[in-house]
């Protein structure tokens, strides 16, 4: 199960990882980012098969979302087979109820929009990371208002830090990186970063701005922990990729170097086993003779040795200035990049 622009997608059997051995159907009904039901209709043989799954999402900013999903709305779009299942119950209609009536919300203006106080719409990013559960789901009697955004806003931060990928909409190319060398793999073509959308075709002035803020302010906050997260995890990929590079050239110059020995004194050898006695009579001291040799061996090494590093020693200094500049950001590096870190290979 994926969940995209701070929406959850539902899955089926594959996701699941169930084999049908017939062609009856399954229900999986999720919620929240958990598995929350499966039924199976009719009598059917099937068999799970363990499989490993990784939870990843993508956000947005909350303010873009957020006049992207009015607009959506007031298209006719609407949530209606959304259960909101949680802790094995959708919520009653005193608990959610609906911000019209009639068969959809098409044509809502903003501010009716806006105005709806049960309008979930509101800090969605923050409510679909979270765990519900922890605050009595729908139930707003359950705590105070002000402990309940404290617990929704911690809950959907810890589920994102542990998340084996997350991306930003605002960062595609970046989100692209990240993708790729968490899990491994290369897409076929580049992201492509498009800024101009539905949302910012709609023109709003400074008051509406704080007002949209204001609604989802939990939204705001998590979104600011997200980015700092994020660029702290590719600045991070960045480097071991530098690392590795590095790494490699170090090798490659070892293996030129050895390369050059052997050829050096493969052709010594067989310069001295063709002419033996020539060898002999030109050199009386055969002492004298090897420490000439090694000198001008020693000597062509260097020469070759520096001639082959000189253009890779610039690029490493130039990677090394790259990676100190950015190290005071490293250093305020936060538990959930360390945890991120640490979990890398596993994912893989």
């Amino acid at each position: 199960m994926f969940t995209f622009m701070g929406v959850t997608l539902q899955s089926l059997s594959v996701s699941c990882g169930i084999n049908f051995e017939c062609f009856n159907m399954a229900s999986v009904a999720f919620h929240n980012q958990v598995l929350g039901s499966l039924s199976i209709f009719n009598s059917c043989h099937y068999s799970f098969t363990p499989r490993n799954f990784h939870y990843i999402t993508i956000l947005r900013d909350p303010v873009s979302r957020y006049l992207s999903e009015w607009r959506h709305v007031q298209r006719g779009a609407t949530w209606k087979a959304s259960l909101h299942v949680c802790d094995g119950r959708p919520p009653t209609s005193e608990e959610l109820p609906s911000c019209y009536t009639g068969d959809d919300w098409s044509g809502c203006p903003l501010k009716e929009f806006m105005d709806c106080p049960y309008n979930l719409a509101n800090n969605r990013q923050v409510r679909m990371l979270s765990d519900l559960t922890l605050v009595g789901c729908y139930n707003l009697s359950v705590m105070p208002e002000k402990q309940r955004n404290k617990v929704l806003l911690e809950s959907a931060k810890s589920n994102l830090k542990h998340m084996a990928f997350f991306g930003l909409t605002e960062f595609q190319r970046k989100t692209q990186y990240l993708f790729e060398k968490t899990f491994n793999m290369n897409f076929i073509s580049p992201f492509t970063q498009y800024n101009t959308t539905r949302a910012s075709s709609v023109e709003i002035n400074e008051e509406i701005q704080k007002r949209i803020e204001g609604l989802n302010f939990l939204d705001m906050e998590l979104y600011s922990y997200a980015k700092d997260l994020f660029l702290q995890r590719y600045q991070f990929m960045r480097q071991k990729e530098h690392q590795e590079a590095r790494r490699k050239r170090q090798e490659q110059r070892k293996f030129l170097k050895g390369r050059l020995l052997q050829t050096h004194f493969q052709s010594q050898g067989q310069g001295q086993s063709q002419n033996p006695n020539q060898n002999q009579s030109q050199n009386p001291n055969p002492n004298a003779n090897q420490n000439l040799t090694q000198n001008l061996t020693q000597n062509l090494m260097q020469n070759l040795m520096q001639n082959l590093t000189q253009s890779l020693s610039q690029k490493e200094n130039r990677e090394s200035l790259k990676q100190n500049s950015g190290k005071e950001q490293n250093d305020n590096t936060s538990n959930g990049t360390n945890d991120y870190i640490g979990s890398v290979e596993k994912w893989r």
